[in-house]
């Protein structure tokens, strides 16, 4: 993420499009905390291995507000029950409450690899379900966190996004009925029915 040349808050303006489309959503930041340039930082994950890990973020503005930004993270701690965070340049209040509001983007390459037999959702997205009998079943549209474990939302062929939740097949990622996963054929295969 080639940035330009370091505004007065220390953020400068990323090529999105630039970085082979490897950015990857993971949080937002919630407001300015304390008057000495930190910020309170909300974590799509329960783990923010990934956040720790990425010592740039990119910013995305949601509307009303416009335009992208460029973080060199200096720090990031746990706090309470969240995270807080400083960057370089943004050495006041003023400063940390101009990111609210702001996604934060990281670079795939920053994640933590996963260990065997793990997967991050982002990589299940996308691909295609097959039963045991080579039938197609969908593609995976997302997934459902119900706690114990993932739900695998698939979108049968022929069904158009946006789909119906009742159009939607739903199965569950356990061992029960996930035999092989597999990223570089882009293919699940699953103990699964047509007719589920």
């Amino acid at each position: 993420m080639v940035g330009n040349k370091p505004q007065q808050d220390g953020a400068s303006a990323p090529s999105f499009a630039s970085e082979s489309g490897d950015l990857i959503q993971v949080g937002h930041i919630l407001d300015a905390w304390g008057v000495k340039g930190w910020f309170k930082v909300q974590a799509y994950s329960n783990q923010a291995d990934a956040l720790s890990n990425a010592k740039r973020w990119f910013l995305k503005a949601v509307a009303p507000k416009t335009g992208q930004r460029e973080l060199k993270v200096l720090s990031l701690r746990e706090h309470g029950e969240g995270l807080v965070a400083n960057a370089d340049g943004i050495v006041d209040r003023s400063g940390a409450e101009a990111l609210r509001g702001f996604e934060v983007w990281i670079s795939r390459a920053d994640f933590p690899r996963a260990g065997d037999g793990e997967y991050y959702w982002i990589d299940l997205i996308g691909l295609d379900v097959l039963n045991r009998e080579g039938q197609l079943l969908g593609r995976v549209i997302g997934l459902i966190d119900t706690g114990p474990h993932a739900v695998l939302r698939i979108l049968p062929p022929g069904v158009a996004e946006p789909a119906k939740p009742d159009q939607e097949k739903l199965i569950p990622f356990v061992g029960a009925f996930i035999d092989d996963v597999s990223l570089e054929a882009k293919r699940i295969t699953v103990d699964w029915g047509l007719d589920f």
